[in-house]
């Protein structure tokens, strides 16, 4: 996405990238098809915008975090697919790590909960089970020698991009802060953590401000897009997004809704440790100025269970669930939990699986996509609930952002079970205009926060009303996530 000085989009382009499942609950890319893509889409909005690419000011990137990947330094290429953030393989790792009595250490370090959703035990599993032969190498242990030798590279997505763009070996503080190895307070590698799921220090990439005035580097004038640009500003997705709705003040909240959803509360320069659930995170860092910590709600499956609908043909498109959803009157006493690769914040179960009760001879196709969208409503409110909890603010509103909220449906039903008015605003892709504006101050594009707090504009505004017997709801909902919960068992 190209933006313009008043965060207006310019141009955008899209592709998507291939899922793999090698094996149930394995979740992979193909890192090459992501840079692949990356030039792509960078050519198709420069060309049907008919920008030059010495037009542009300065490279922001936003990433889905975690997703982790090892490469290596010569050649460039991955040593096997990357993890995605959604993986479940490490699962038993992380249950070792609990049984052992390391999840306060953990949570003290790091402000996460330990689960396989991190970067740690993607990176422990990938240093112990890529294929040698692959490396035209010939011992297993030899991936792990290269490693210390420092032959090799580990990152999450905005590293590997970071690293094809400019040459250059680096990540921001805050998918750094994603990765279960490194300590938020101290701002640093943990060597203890390191230690703990030998991970080489050798391998990891420098770590530096969301938005760099030294820059991360400059794209090759010989390279794809024939320019030297800055590479200058990176944040991880949620917290990108939570730039790019200028929530730059303690108590300020956001909630994205994509293939997950995540709210975030900036709680200003205090790394506030949540009792309910949530994780402790970096929300985000200027060149030369404290980092703002954030509290964050991770639900791992909203979006991707409106694509689940698709994927199982009881929709044609995302935008036909909210005309289902409004043709009954109610679920007919349908829950649906999705939790397709286990339940996130604030119940952190791993082996929870996606569960559809209260079902009956006259259930429709309507009921279950109207339970879809309720499932998202309500995973939110238990964040919701959580964060007031740790926090001690009542949120008054919430600014929500992301592909699902373009349905007025879910807007409106989300404040009615919140009971919270929620605003949206009108450039909705908030992500790529947070990694936007962190790389636009990085360069001096923008001088100052205000003239992005300027250029925030509300879209529409929903407020609670008409709620039908939303607490029997909710608890109802919780009694069905109750069910869900412990089912991905050995047999």
């Amino acid at each position: 996405m190209v933006f313009d000085h008043d965060g207006k989009v310019v141009a955008n382009a899209y592709e998507k990238h291939e899922q793999i499942y090698p094996e149930p609950g394995w979740v992979e890319h193909d890192a090459n098809e992501i840079w692949d893509n990356t030039k792509k889409v960078i050519d198709a909005a420069l060309s049907s915008a008919g920008l030059d690419p010495e037009q542009l000011e300065a490279i922001g990137i936003t990433n889905q975090r975690e997703t982790t990947l090892i490469w290596d330094r010569e050649t460039g290429q991955p040593i096997h697919n990357a993890i995605v953030w959604q993986d479940r393989r490490t699962t038993d790792r992380i249950e070792t790590l609990e049984a052992d009595g390391k999840t306060d250490d953990v949570r003290a370090k790091t402000g996460l909960e330990p689960d396989a959703y991190f970067s740690a035990t993607k990176a422990e599993w990938l240093l112990d089970n890529s294929d040698p032969i692959k490396l035209q190498r010939s011992r297993p242990e030899d991936i792990r020698d290269r490693a210390k030798d420092g032959e090799l590279a580990f990152g999450t997505i905005d590293t590997w991009l970071i690293y094809n763009l400019t040459g250059n070996h680096i990540t921001d503080v805050t998918n750094a802060s994603r990765t279960m190895l490194f300590n938020i307070h101290d701002m640093e590698w943990d060597d203890e953590l390191l230690e703990e799921f030998n991970v080489p220090r050798e391998l990891l990439p420098e770590v530096r401000p969301s938005s760099d005035d030294d820059h991360y580097g400059e794209t090759d004038a010989d390279g794809f897009l024939g320019a030297e640009v800055p590479v200058a500003g990176a944040l991880g997705d949620q917290q990108a997004a939570l730039f790019g709705q200028t929530c730059f003040d303690a108590g300020d909240a956001k909630n994205t809704y994509g293939t997950g959803s995540f709210m975030l509360m900036n709680t200003g320069e205090e790394a506030v440790m949540s009792e309910h659930g949530l994780l402790t995170t970096v929300g985000f860092q200027r060149s030369g100025e404290p980092v703002q910590y954030a509290l964050e709600g991770s639900i791992f499956i909203t979006g991707a269970a409106i694509e689940w609908l698709e994927d199982m043909t009881l929709i044609d498109n995302a935008g036909e669930s909210e005309k289902l959803a409004r043709s009954v009157e109610s679920t007919d006493g349908v829950y649906f939990v999705p939790a397709f690769t286990g339940l996130g914040a604030p119940h952190w179960d791993q082996r929870a699986r996606g569960t559809i009760v209260g079902m009956t001879r006259g259930t429709r196709r309507e009921h279950i996509v109207r339970a879809t969208l309720e499932s998202i409503a309500f995973q939110t409110r238990d964040v919701a609930e959580a964060m007031e909890s740790d926090s001690d603010i009542d949120l008054s509103s919430l600014r929500v952002d992301g592909g699902a909220v373009k349905n007025n449906f879910l807007c409106q039903l989300q404040s009615n079970i919140l009971d919270t008015e929620i605003v949206r605003p009108q450039v909705d892709e908030t992500t790529a205009l947070g990694s936007a504006y962190a790389a636009g101050l990085a360069v001096g594009y923008w001088e100052t926060l205000d003239e992005l707090r300027d250029n925030w504009q509300v879209d529409r505004e929903f407020g609670p009303k008409d709620p039908q017997n939303v607490e029997a709801r909710y608890g109802r909902w919780k009694e069905a996530v109750d069910r869900s919960l412990d089912w991905a068992r050995e047999e």
